[in-house]
């Protein structure tokens, strides 16, 4: 429930730093968002090479869940985090 609701969150903020290409903010806010915009770029891109970067070869990561990972960042490593762990019962 929580991470569907952080997944939103980004989806929002992706949103709301996109569209400041299309129709930019007044001037001093603009390069702020444009500031962001490229710090999000750089962190999630980084957080996806450092992921693929430690996967072994034989189970690489699929391109969609790539850039689902791209896209929400540690909300979706949190769930693909908990799919590959198996479950241990005691």
């Amino acid at each position: 429930m929580l991470i569907n609701l952080g997944r939103l969150l980004m989806l929002c903020v992706w949103g709301f730093l996109l569209a400041n290409l299309f129709n930019p903010f007044p001037k001093p806010l603009k390069y702020f968002i444009d500031i962001a915009l490229f710090f999000m770029v750089v962190m999630h891109g980084l957080q996806l090479v450092l992921l693929k970067s430690t996967q072994p070869k034989e189970s690489p990561i699929s391109r969609w869940q790539e850039t689902k990972i791209f896209i929400f960042g540690v909300f979706e490593l949190l769930v693909w985090n908990k799919k590959q762990s198996p479950v241990k019962k005691k």
